[in-house]
C-alpha cells in the first residue's frame, strides 16, 4: 500500500502546516469522496464503544462506518453528532481544530467514565498550546511512542509473498528533495543550501516554482537513487511520511531530524541514509556519488525488502478506530495532567 496514496496523514499535515506539494487538490478530492460516503450515526449496537469526533480533523472528514473494514476494529461506533456527547464513551478533540473552543468545552460537564482524548501529530514547533487546560484531557494520541495511543505515521510489517517479489525502479535522477514550506530557519533549508554546492538535487515544489500533483509525485519520488527525507523540525520519535514514502516507493531515504538511534526504532538501519554520519554536506555529497556509482553497494539499502514492506497511518479515520480500539481495552481511571509541560516542557 503505498503511503502517499493511502493516508492522508502527511497530506493534511503538509496543507494545514503550508507544505510539501500534492496537498491541495487532494484534500478536496477526500473532502468530496467522503461527502459522499454514508455518514451514519443514528443507530448502533447498545454494546458498542461510542466515539465522538469533536470537529473533523482539518475539515477532513471520512466514513464513519470503516473501522472494521478497514482495520478489522469491530464494536466501534464513530459519530460527528455533538447531540451524542452525553452517550460517548471517548471523545477525539484534534487539537489544531480545538481554537477558541477552549474556553467553552472548560465549562462543560461530561460523565465520570468518559474519555478526552488529546490528538495531534504536528510536532510542538508547529502546535499551539492550550493554556489553562493542564487538567482538561484523560488521554493522549500522538506520533510520540510515550503517549497513550501511540499512532506513528508509518509503520514496517512483514511481507507477503508479493511483496517479496520487490525490484528497485529504474532511476534516472540521483537526489530529489519535493518541498513547499520554504523557511531559511529550518535547519534542513541550510542543509540543503550547503548541499546544493557538492551535488546536483532535483527540486520542486512551490518554492522552486515546479509543483508537483500527487499523480506525478509517486513517478518522480520512484525515478530517484535518493530523497531528501528533511524533516520541518527535530523533535524524538517525530520521523513522518518523509521517511516512509520514498521507502515505499523504492527510493534511499537521506534524513534529517532526530538521532540515528531513534530512527532505527522504526526501521532497520540500512535502509537509510543519516546526514549526522558525515562531518558535512561535502562528505555526504561524496558518500551519495560513491553508491551511484556503485550499484551492489546502493542495492544493500534494499535488503530489508525481502522481510518487510511499508504500511502507512490512516488520517483521522484510524486515529478515531485506535481510541476506540484503546477505550474497549483500557477501563481504569485516567486524567493526564501538565499535558503543556509533556509536550512543549
Amino acid at each position: 500500500m503505498m503511503v502517499f496514496s493511502s493516508t492522508a496523514v502527511g497530506i493534511l499535515k503538509e496543507e494545514k502546516a503550508g507544505n510539501d506539494c500534492i496537498l491541495n487538490q487532494t484534500l478536496k478530492e477526500q473532502q468530496t469522496a467522503a461527502t459522499q460516503s454514508p455518514q451514519l450515526d443514528s443507530t448502533h449496537n447498545a454494546n458498542d464503544t461510542v466515539v465522538l469526533i469533536w470537529s473533523w480533523p482539518f475539515g477532513y472528514q471520512f466514513n464513519l462506518e470503516s473501522c472494521g473494514s478497514e482495520f478489522g476494529i469491530t464494536g466501534c461506533h464513530l459519530t460527528a453528532d455533538r447531540n451524542q456527547l452525553d452517550k460517548a464513551h471517548g471523545v477525539m478533540f484534534h487539537l489544531r481544530d480545538i481554537g477558541g473552543e477552549l474556553s467553552y468545552l472548560l465549562t462543560l460537564s461530561r460523565p465520570p467514565l468518559q474519555k478526552w482524548v488529546w490528538m495531534n501529530m504536528e510536532s510542538p514547533a508547529n502546535s499551539p498550546q492550550l493554556p489553562g487546560a493542564d487538567d482538561l484531557f484523560n488521554l493522549t494520541e500522538n506520533y510520540r511512542r510515550d503517549s497513550d495511543i501511540w499512532m506513528p505515521y508509518g509503520r514496517l510489517v512483514e511481507a507477503s509473498e508479493e511483496d517479496k517479489a520487490f525490484q528497485i525502479p529504474v532511476k534516472d535522477k540521483l537526489v530529489c528533495w519535493i518541498v513547499s514550506n520554504w523557511n531559511n530557519n529550518y535547519k534542513r533549508v541550510s542543509y540543503f543550501n550547503e548541499l546544493s554546492k557538492y551535488i546536483n538535487i532535483e527540486a520542486y515544489g512551490r518554492h522552486f516554482g515546479k509543483y508537483v500533483n500527487k499523480e506525478d509525485f509517486a513517478t518522480i519520488m520512484s525515478s530517484c537513487k535518493f530523497y531528501l527525507s528533511f524533516e520541518n523540525s527535530i523533535y524524538k520519535d517525530y520521523i513522518t511520511e518523509k521517511l516512509y514514502n520514498p521507502l515505499t516507493s523504492g527510493t534511499v531515504p537521506v534524513v534529517l531530524g532526530p538521532t540515528r538511534e531513534n530512527y532505527e526504532e522504526f526501521v532497520p538501519g540500512n535502509s537509510f541514509i543519516h546526514v549526522d554520519d558525515f562531518g558535512s554536506p561535502q562528505e555526504l555529497a561524496d558518500h551519495l556519488k560513491l553508491l551511484d556509482q556503485n550499484q551492489e553497494m546502493y542495492e544493500q539499502y534494499f535488503t530489508w525488502r525481502k522481510y518487510f514492506t511499508v504500511k502507512g497511518s490512516g488520517f483521522g479515520l484510524e486515529h478515531a478506530c485506535r481510541i476506540c480500539e484503546h477505550l474497549k481495552r483500557n477501563k481504569n481511571f485516567r486524567v493526564f495532567k501538565n499535558i503543556n509541560k509533556w509536550y512543549w516542557g
